[in-house]
């Protein structure tokens, strides 16, 4: 029987990123995708116009729902706007017989756009964080939580080791914008560093990478790998999909998802 994962993000009208990417990597990495929707974007490849969070009852009435009826033990957070979007979902998945949660901690998008509001970046920290199995910022999302400024990997396990210290167990820095070796990821569990390496592809059809790998790596874990091994399968994964990227659109196109169903 499929595992089932829940993400609980906002959502992308284009399908490149948020709840819709979410999905996507979900599926195509052999699980059932359900959604808690937290905002709604307007957004295109070329940035995000407009933003609605959804009423609080809204998102709670949404979590109530699945998790009165269907076990799920693996959720993946994206975009959390507010204090009051963070405080609500942490509070209900700590009730939750959570056997991994994958936070991604979205605060801007490709465009410049802000998704995290400044003062929620401390009720993030304090509430969410510490229940995470695993948090993958990219460097911008790490310089903006530790402070510190990434252009290289020795800065990259200085920010791991700050990050950590709010409460999640395991910490991802994305690799995709770092100056010094770029596409290497990083691993940090409190006590080792583990690099992942991949390739680096000068493209613009990147929308929605960190929303599709974090939802892989639910994924996988949701099918019982352990997180290195779903870190690797995920990276892998999305770097097909930024291979097989879709130039729609004017700015930065999405991945392709389901590339392995090209005929």
């Amino acid at each position: 029987m499929k595992k089932a994962v829940c993400t609980i993000a906002g959502s992308d009208c284009s399908g490149g990123a948020g709840i819709q990417a979410d999905l996507k990597a979900m599926s195509a990495n052999g699980v059932f995708g359900m959604s808690v929707i937290t905002s709604i974007t307007a957004q295109n490849t070329r940035g995000v116009s407009a933003v609605f969070h959804l009423p609080i009852s809204i998102i709670t009435a949404q979590l109530e729902a699945l998790f009165s009826d269907i076990p799920v033990t693996v959720i993946k957070t994206g975009m959390l706007a507010t204090s009051d979007i963070i405080t609500t979902v942490s509070r209900h998945l700590a009730k939750q017989p959570l056997e991994h949660l994958v936070v991604d901690p979205v605060m801007v998008a490709k465009g410049g756009y802000p998704l995290l509001e400044q003062e929620a970046m401390a009720t993030l920290k304090t509430e969410l964080l510490p229940q995470a199995s695993l948090l993958t910022p990219n460097i911008a999302e790490a310089e903006m939580l530790s402070g510190l400024s990434i252009t290289t990997l020795a800065h990259a396990r200085e920010a791991a080791k700050v990050i950590h210290q709010f409460g999640c167990q395991h910490v991802l820095i994305k690799g995709g914008h770092l100056l010094e070796q770029p596409g290497t990821d990083l691993l940090y569990d409190g006590r080792f560093f583990r690099m992942f390496k991949g390739e680096f592809f000068q493209t613009n059809t990147t929308h929605g990478t960190g929303c599709t790998l974090a939802s892989a790596i639910a994924a996988n874990l949701a099918k019982g790998k352990p997180i290195a091994d779903a870190i690797e399968a995920a990276k892998h994964y999305t770097t097909e999909a930024i291979r097989h990227g879709l130039p729609l659109g004017q700015g930065n196109g999405p991945t392709d998802h389901f590339y392995f169903l090209q005929a």
